[in-house]
């Protein structure tokens, strides 16, 4: 195994933990603390994550000797930001969290679960996740309202920095929002001193509350949304560079390592997309049968900043909140992109997914359930009209 080692594994595995953590954190902060996490809540929850994440990739990748990339579920804590707080608070989410995970695991142990969730049209569940996403990436503007000079910048950076290689546009932001904190932000006398005192790890047990409301607006939303938006792409794109895993067993175990996060505050991780197709595509290495060391190397880096989740959650606590909401707009517009023309492109699914996405990019919900649900419900209950009404139309 270690004569399968190379520099190219391991500088491309370097790389897809930097652009897995930097580009998309800010989501998971903003998603945890709009379902009521406290900031150290928060922090553990990031930590749980990013060090399960990367201990499923280095097992799983280290037994199959494929490059199984694991990520947090980032639409999945895109969702969690407009779902709003339960009656319960952050300890009924985890309820929702553990209920999602074990869906999860079922959909790849149980293959009429498993046929369900692919029954759902791909229009809808794209369109559900556009609407879901919409709000979020309005921060960055909103942030340009709040004080052009500390907006301004982010978006600047992200912009140019993308304008010459894509991944790196997310990490430039988050440079940018670093220089605005730091020459841009009035802070308190003693809050860098507040930052370091702060910065180790400290997990935080939440214990579960269960509840009919959070299963229907939280855990079947989360469910769905990780299911379709990173697992099956997962699948394919490990299938598209010629590897191919076990679909139900990967679902199953990244269920069951979400399991071990959930308590300590994470909504769950899941086969990561973009960072899959860096491990598993040449520039890890020429011999595909070597590449599984880039997802190793990406996952003891994940580990490594897991254990600084509590300096991260400390640093970003000190800004404004509009700034890191901004770099997680930013970092969610190539996803809310890619679902919305998902959702549209198919001519005779466009008023399904258009009703769908405008009922989740409501927020509004009904009987205390998010409307990412009721968004969903609404374009199944379309879309089976629809088909109800042709199929009488050709039998008459």
């Amino acid at each position: 195994m270690l004569r399968e080692f190379s520099a190219q594994s391991l500088f491309m595995g370097l790389l897809v933990a930097f652009v897995g953590f930097a580009s998309s954190f800010s989501v998971v902060l903003q998603g945890l603390e709009g379902i009521g996490a406290s900031p150290a809540q928060s922090a553990s929850g990031l930590m749980a994550l990013s060090i399960v994440m990367g201990i499923a990739g280095i097992v799983i990748s280290a037994i199959t000797r494929m490059p199984v990339s694991i990520a947090w579920s980032t639409p999945g804590a895109a969702l969690l930001a407009t779902a709003g707080t339960l009656p319960g608070g952050f300890a009924e989410a985890v309820g929702a969290f553990i209920i999602a995970n074990l869906m999860i695991i079922a959909a790849g142990l149980l293959k009429p679960v498993g046929r369900a969730i692919s029954s759902i049209p791909a229009p809808l569940a794209n369109a559900m996740l556009a609407g879901v996403l919409l709000a979020l990436c309005f921060a960055p503007v909103e942030a340009v309202k709040f004080d052009p000079l500390l907006g301004l910048p982010i978006i600047v950076a992200f912009v140019v920095a993308g304008a010459f290689n894509r991944l790196l546009a997310v990490p430039a932001a988050l440079g940018a929002f670093v220089l605005v904190l730091v020459f841009g932000v009035d802070l308190p006398a003693g809050s860098w001193g507040n930052v370091w005192r702060e910065a180790p790890p400290m997990p935080v047990w939440v214990t579960p509350v269960f509840s009919l409301q959070a299963a229907i607006s939280v855990a079947l939303p989360l469910f769905i949304v990780t299911m379709a938006s990173q697992n099956i792409p997962g699948v394919a794109i490990l299938a598209i560079n010629e590897y191919r895993p076990s679909a139900g067993r990967m679902f199953s175990l990244t269920g069951l390592f979400s399991l071990v996060a959930a308590p300590f505050g994470g909504h769950g991780v899941n086969l990561a997309a973009i960072t899959a197709a860096m491990c598993a595509g040449p520039d890890a290495h020429a011999d595909p049968k070597r590449r599984y060391w880039a997802a190793i190397v990406a996952g003891i880096g994940y580990v490594v900043f897991g254990l600084m989740s509590g300096l991260v959650v400390a640093l970003v606590s000190l800004a404004p909140p509009i700034l890191i909401e901004a770099v997680a707009g930013l970092a969610l517009i190539g996803a809310f992109a890619a679902a919305a023309l998902a959702a549209f492109k198919q001519p005779d699914a466009r008023e399904a997914a258009a009703i769908t996405f405008l009922v989740a990019a409501s927020g509004v919900g009904f009987f205390g359930i998010s409307g990412a649900f009721w968004g969903l419900a609404a374009g199944l209950a379309i879309t089976g009209i629809k088909r109800l009404a042709q199929k009488r139309h050709a039998g008459g």
